[in-house]
């Protein structure tokens, strides 16, 4: 493979692996979070790495915020963002290039694990939650 014209993956990039990775996910598993938004950015902000106690920008690979299914009344409250997940781009490519793995599934495993942390999934529920996709 030649590499001479090869370019780390764009915020545009990984937004379409990301939403092509959720959408392979099962739907009973996607709908957990009913209407999830997936954010990319470069790095997570000083807020959520002071809140999530990292040493560098580089330890958060995502992050999951809100309430799924479960945990919501009837009606969003006043004010209530939607579910969201973060996917930290740099963080993300960092750990690609120290390990052997498809960046696809990567971020599949990153978006599996922070819903699924988030609702209380053990590692071998999200295991299998992965297996399904590939």
């Amino acid at each position: 493979m030649n590499w001479s014209n090869a370019k780390a993956p764009t915020l545009e990039d990984f937004q379409l692996l990301a939403d092509a990775a959720y959408g392979a996910l099962p739907e009973d598993f996607r709908a957990l979070c009913e209407g999830l938004i997936i954010h990319i950015d470069d790095f997570p902000d000083e807020e959520t790495l002071d809140d999530m106690d990292c040493e560098s920008e580089f330890d958060l690979l995502g992050l999951f915020r809100g309430r799924g299914l479960a945990q919501r009344e009837a009606t969003l409250q006043t004010g209530e963002l939607p579910n969201m997940i973060w996917l930290y781009r740099r963080p993300i490519l960092d750990y690609w290039a120290a390990h052997d793995e498809a960046l696809d599934t990567i971020i599949t495993h990153v978006l599996v694990h922070e819903i699924g942390h988030h609702f209380g999934f053990s590692d071998e529920d999200m295991e299998g939650i992965e297996a399904s996709v590939g």
